[in-house]
């Protein structure tokens, strides 16, 4: 007996070059670690059924649910600037569609599940860590208000995988808006695949940009589209200290979700420099050049959508390099409205980027914590007069103290508010928690080595009110201790 879930396969039934038709890999032994019952609920799922013995199997990749039309999806992409004409999912399957009660098409997807004709000789499958990672990051991120994939399960498979140790493996059964990629597109443009070309852009226009079927230009009118999520979400991404790790164009949406959680980490000390990833040994990923990145991915994009902008090439080239530069003054408006937020800021000054920025070098000259040092300031908001905790943060007091003096004159430029109203306001932009990357590492070694899920499950109850005090988790809260090694993360594969 399987279980039956209310899939709607739209993508599946696009057929040709877009995917290869491919089933999970069964695992010896399935064990749920967790099933995120509200997303279940959210998905228009019954939760009893998918966590029943015949749920568990396919969250598991060891039966296929009714309605399901496993495929594995052909893309390419651009890996450190290199570009693979061909990559595609070497270790997750799509088992279709569903659409949520807000009426939303949402891809579910199995992470770990087994080889795939894209898997390149790899095993298709994953390790316990960074499954738990990308669980418990992509939850955070949602509730810390940015757009991302979300993890519905988590099943342990009774079996081991091989990296640079031996790993327990695990599935992660993931949500997301679609899996079409920047890189989706490159692979059709790389064969010079028109008529597939334009399926898809069709296709991704239906899905994620119904209105623009109906501009003078459909498919330019999709490409501002995506510039506008990707500069909207990489500004959320700064502002809250996260850095993916691994900015591919085959690991960015174009629904503009957060994707592919492998070696990404959240700031500790703010450093533009910032790199955590193993593998970005020149920085190219860091946090400070995620903006540029984000760009450059959207310049291969339009690349790959150009044949389909017209026949006056001029034109095209004109309209797509338009489109293009207008990612840079949408990433700046919405970086700049993110940290007069944060700051307390509800009008618009000339001076408010060189405000902020003074604040962020004399962080970066400290070592300042970032998270910490913003969450003070709405203390001090709230509380005028005690700038203690603020001031005990740095080394450079008079840099400080001649920039608090700035922040408040800036604050009596405002109409009149509570101090107490600001405070809270600041709150709502300011989280309390983040997934620390040494919180993040203890919960994973506990599952990994004595298969104690509880950090997890802590950790998750916590991320999951990222805005609120919490006194008695207080300790979350904090900087982490020093450490005379650099945090970093691995790609998980």
């Amino acid at each position: 007996m399987t279980i039956s879930l209310p899939f709607d396969n739209s993508y599946a039934r696009l057929d040709g070059p877009f995917f290869t038709r491919t089933k999970p890999t069964p695992v010896v032994a399935p064990r749920l670690v967790r099933l995120n019952l509200a997303l279940a609920e959210e998905l228009g799922l019954d939760a009893d059924a998918l966590a029943s013995p015949e749920g568990l199997a396919a969250l598991a990749g060891a039966a296929i649910p009714d309605g399901a039309e496993p495929i594995a999806a052909a893309y390419a992409g651009h890996q450190f600037g290199h570009f693979s004409p061909q990559l595609g999912d070497g270790r997750a399957i799509l088992l279709g569609e569903v659409i949520d009660r807000a009426g939303r098409r949402r891809d579910i997807q199995l992470k770990g599940s087994g080889p795939t004709p894209f898997s390149r000789g790899g095993d298709g499958r994953a390790a316990l860590g960074p499954v738990l990672r990308e669980y418990l990051v992509s939850e955070a991120m949602a509730a810390l208000g940015v757009p991302t994939t979300r993890a519905l399960a988590a099943v342990t498979t009774g079996e081991h995988v091989m990296r640079e140790d031996i790993h327990p493996g695990a599935v992660l059964t993931r949500v997301a808006a679609s899996h079409i990629r920047v890189g989706t597109f490159q692979f059709f443009a790389a064969r010079r695949d028109l008529a597939s070309l334009r399926k898809l852009a069709d296709y991704a226009i239906a899905r994620h940009d119904p209105a623009a079927a109906g501009a003078p230009n459909p498919y330019l009118a999709f490409f501002e589209g995506v510039v506008r999520r990707q500069a909207d979400l990489v500004a959320q991404w700064l502002l809250l200290g996260f850095i993916h790790g691994v900015m591919n164009t085959d690991n960015m949406s174009v629904s503009g979700e957060t994707i592919d959680y492998g070696p990404c980490a959240f700031m500790d000390a703010y450093d533009p420099a910032t790199v955590f990833s193993s593998i970005d040994r020149q920085g190219r990923y860091a946090y400070g050049a995620q903006a540029g990145i984000a760009q450059w991915n959207l310049a291969r994009l339009v690349e790959a959508l150009l044949p389909l902008f017209g026949e006056d090439e001029n034109k095209a080239v004109a309209d797509a390099q338009g489109a293009l530069d207008a990612y840079v003054d949408r990433f700046n408006a919405s970086y700049l409205a993110g940290l007069r937020r944060k700051l307390g800021l509800t009008t618009e000054g000339p001076d408010d980027l060189a405000l902020a920025s003074a604040l962020l070098s004399l962080m970066t000259a400290d070592r300042v914590d970032f998270t910490v040092l913003f969450r003070r300031l709405c203390d001090l908001a709230a509380d005028p007069e005690a700038s203690g905790p603020v001031r005990d943060m740095f080394m450079d007091l008079a840099g400080v103290d001649a920039w608090l003096a700035r922040w408040r004159d800036r604050l009596t430029s405002e109409p009149a508010v509570a101090p107490a109203e600001r405070a809270s306001a600041m709150r709502r932009a300011n989280p309390a928690f983040i997934p620390r990357n040494h919180l993040v590492e203890r919960m994973i070694e506990a599952a990994v080595e004595r298969q104690d899920f509880a950090p997890f499950e802590e950790l998750l109850r916590i991320l999951a009110r990222p805005y609120d005090d919490q006194p008695e988790f207080a300790a979350y809260a904090e900087a982490p201790p020093p450490s005379p090694q650099n945090y970093v993360t691995y790609c998980g594969t």
